[in-house]
């Protein structure tokens, strides 16, 4: 079995890292190049960094931002918001970014996907879904809907049909967070998570929860996901990266442990 990841979160806005709940009750974290340093040093696989208010702002990410995280990393380095044309694209790859994260201009225009992977390989594809339950009124059963603009827009997409269509269209991952779980510490969608797993044969990235270390192994070992993607616990120090992967080892997941 392939080695599971714990990969921080920076969620960035106006040049800081942020935190909040359910999108919303933004609260000051720190300094990105800071933490990025920390958790590389702390044993963290992989870092995203997302302009979480880019793509609402009708804006690019900020470059100059990420091209600061990506001078302190030598791990895998994740940039997302805003995104929409090759040419941005190229320009935060230059920047230092390793891979790039789409969410809302992939939603828009799913064609974005191929033209990215054919560029610049699958690998370097992550799509980002942001998940919330929703009731539909016509076939009166709830289902998990995709948003975009950083979740303020409802798309009325199917995020399990959704999954699957950004695979066959070139992605290398999925970035699967669930609305209703974020911010709160109350536990990752297990079910969202294991269904999206099952759809897909791409690595799937669960986001959305985290409040303590059993949430992580339950998230990787049930919810079926290739790496956990962690917030609150990490950036207001109520646990650290090696106890998080000890703990996980000890449960007989694997991890990557450094000496």
């Amino acid at each position: 079995m392939l080695a599971k990841r714990i990969i921080p979160c920076l969620d960035v806005k106006d040049g800081r890292v942020v935190k909040g709940v359910h999108f919303e009750n933004i609260k000051d974290v720190g300094d990105p190049v800071e933490l990025a340093k920390r958790y590389e040093e702390e044993g963290a696989d992989e870092l995203v960094f997302l302009d979480i208010t880019a793509s609402y702002e009708k804006r690019e990410t900020m470059v100059h931002v990420a091209e600061k995280v990506a001078e302190v990393l030598t791990i895998p380095f994740t940039v997302g918001g805003g995104i929409s044309t090759v040419e941005h694209v190229s320009n935060l790859l230059k920047a230092g970014a390793d891979k790039i994260s789409i969410n809302t201009a992939a939603v828009l225009r799913p064609e974005l996907i191929s033209e990215l992977a054919e560029k610049f390989g699958s690998q370097c594809v992550v799509v980002a879904i942001d998940v919330k339950r929703t009731w539909d009124r016509i076939t009166r059963k709830s289902y998990w809907e995709v948003f975009i603009n950083g979740g303020r827009t409802p798309t009325g997409k199917d995020a399990l049909m959704w999954a699957s269509q950004v695979e066959k269209l070139g992605a290398g991952e999925i970035l699967l967070t669930s609305m209703d779980t974020d911010g709160t510490q109350s536990g990752y969608d297990i079910s969202l998570t294991r269904k999206i797993s099952e759809k897909v044969k791409i690595p799937v990235i669960a986001s959305g929860g985290a409040g303590k270390l059993e949430h992580l192994s339950a998230v990787l070992r049930e919810g079926q996901a290739d790496a956990a993607l962690v917030a609150s616990i990490f950036h207001f120090r109520r646990f650290t990266i090696p106890e998080a992967k000890i703990f996980l080892q000890k449960r007989g997941i694997p991890v990557r442990i450094e000496d």
